[in-house]
């Protein structure tokens, strides 16, 4: 037989883009569809994060995502004796007849003919025949990449001309996560999604910059500059404070103020959080607040002082403390000396500067320089700052519920390391844990940038709204970033095949469903904000209204 005859009867293997994929063949709504692949088509340009079509019978579309790749033979005799030659007679005969390619999809949407998108609650028929989405169908369940309010984050796989736009103002209103293994570009996504809320202005952002590399500049893996919040947005949108004014000169860094706090500002609730890095034991931790009420507004500093304090000696002889866990006290508090920022008195108020720049619409990023190191410090600072701001937002909503005042900003906090801040035996007391679960009550959010999801306390990650995943390979940290989250299961294996550098996983609030993405270029950020850029003469007026 010729090779033009043969080729008639058993077609080589080619990539058919309009072609449907396959049919679907069983499932159920629970454990997702099998769709048997249809012979022309390659399997091996089908990845698990894909997007994919069921055109059903009534006119709905079904939206899915392929969570599985199978390989399958109708004949186990094939399996002992495959052909050859992959592209040869028998293996061209076998293919589509006795060995075809599966995939496992996992409905998520519906959209019916007036254009409603609705969680999928049904499957289609057999033999539904199922196709590649198209950028229409992404649009149609993402919606416009250009209203206000939504930001472009990036490219669904196989999709690289597609734009996936998240709604910021979903993302804001509750507190949300960034995950991933270090060397995954939690930093990037961060910065990423911070400049597309300055962008759309959707809240005010207050940011913890534990090293340095949200304010002016940073550098990448590559060694090469990465522009900061403040030199991309350099109309006045964005400030710098810092608690180290030398290492922020040495970096070229322009800073607008250098933090001081005064140990007379001390409240034993700043100090409750360095417990397990202290030391302090519970007895130690309850007797901060009774020194407190017995020396006044410098107990830290009277703690501090080398000579011998008349009051303590008191407190002492009265029973009130024993001697070896006030001297316990004192050595463990003594590693404050390490902290040039703390001062006996800040003359300048930190925290009401702070509060005048969010409550103007100027987003704060706070350095600690070479303090970033000291976990310590960074753990003091952004408790010390947090506390009082929120105490200040409750005040104002409800104020403002009271109709006596304006409502405050939306407010997003920006923490690394939040596993420090809200693990399990803390999180119930501590600030943090207090605003995750009040779900923007009082207008204030967390943004939590952690590789160990596992470390946070499951209720707070139950009360995370939106979740940004890049790689993660440890069981417990997959398991707990889709804690509180119905129907994962089959997205566990997608987040597990991610590629360690420009892909997520995002799900929650912010999406109308799970998404796989390829991170937008940092670089195509700089073009489209400079086409926004406000003169830096209008920027008084809009930023203070």
């Amino acid at each position: 037989m010729a090779e033009s005859e043969l080729d008639a009867f058993f077609p080589r293997t080619q990539h058919v883009e309009t072609a449907p994929l396959g049919a679907v063949v069983s499932g159920s709504l629970s454990k997702g569809l099998e769709v048997k692949l249809a012979p022309e088509r390659i399997i091996e340009g089908l990845a698990v994060g894909r997007y994919v079509v069921v055109r059903g019978q009534t006119g709905r579309r079904f939206f899915g995502m392929i969570t599985d790749v199978l390989l399958e033979t109708r004949h186990p005799e094939i399996e002992q004796t495959p052909p050859e030659d992959p592209d040869g007679f028998l293996a061209r005969v076998y293919r589509g007849i006795l060995t075809y390619g599966r995939i496992h999809v996992t409905p998520m949407l519906v959209l019916d003919d007036a254009g409603e998108v609705r969680p999928a609650k049904t499957v289609p028929s057999h033999f539904t025949h199922v196709f590649d989405a198209t950028p229409e169908d992404v649009a149609d369940v993402f919606g416009d990449t250009e209203a206000a309010g939504r930001f472009y984050v990036g490219t669904p796989l196989e999709m690289p001309e597609t734009h996936i736009a998240l709604d910021l103002r979903r993302f804001v209103e509750r507190s949300s996560g960034i995950f991933g293994k270090s060397g995954t570009g939690k930093t990037f996504l961060t910065r990423m999604l911070l400049a597309g809320i300055i962008k759309e202005n959707t809240a005010v952002n207050l940011i913890f910059d534990m090293h340095n590399e949200y304010g002016w500049k940073s550098q990448d893996e590559s060694r090469q500059d990465v522009k900061g919040l403040r030199q991309l947005f350099y109309d006045g949108r964005v400030s710098v404070f810092t608690l180290d004014p030398d290492s922020s000169r040495r970096r070229g860094s322009k800073v607008d103020y250098a933090v001081r706090i005064g140990y007379d500002h001390l409240e034993p609730e700043d100090l409750e959080m360095l417990a397990p890095l202290f030391g302090f034991t519970d007895v130690q931790t309850n007797a901060l607040y009774m020194l407190k009420r017995r020396l006044g507004r410098q107990w830290v500093r009277r703690l501090l002082e080398e000579e011998t304090d008349a009051e303590l000696t008191a407190i002492l002889e009265q029973g009130k403390i024993h001697e070896g866990t006030l001297g316990a006290i004192q050595r463990k508090l003594a590693q404050l000396h390490r902290f040039e920022f703390l001062v006996d008195h800040a003359d300048d108020d930190a925290i009401g500067r702070i509060l005048d720049y969010l409550n103007s619409g100027v987003h704060v990023i706070l350095e600690f320089g070479r303090y970033g190191n000291a976990l310590e410090a960074y753990i003091l600072v952004a408790n010390y700052i947090t506390r009082r701001i929120h105490t200040a937002y409750v005040k104002r909503k409800e104020a403002y519920l009271g109709g006596q005042g304006v409502e405050p900003r939306p407010l997003v906090i920006t923490i690394e390391e939040a596993h420090k801040f809200l693990d399990p035996s803390i999180a119930r007391h501590t600030i943090f844990g207090t605003i995750a679960r009040e779900m923007r009550k009082y207008n204030v959010t967390l943004l939590i940038v952690d590789q160990r999801p596992s470390g946070i306390d499951p209720e707070v990650m139950s009360q995370i709204g939106t979740r940004v995943t890049a790689l993660l390979d440890e069981e417990n940290d997959i398991r707990a970033v889709f804690s509180g989250v119905a129907g994962t299961s089959a997205l566990r294996e997608v987040l597990a095949r991610l590629e360690t550098k420009q892909q997520a996983l995002i799900l929650g609030h912010a999406v109308p469903m799970p998404i796989v993405i390829r991170t937008r270029d940092y670089t195509t950020l700089y073009g489209e904000v400079a086409r926004q850029r406000i003169d830096p003469a209008d920027a008084a007026k809009i930023l203070y209204g």
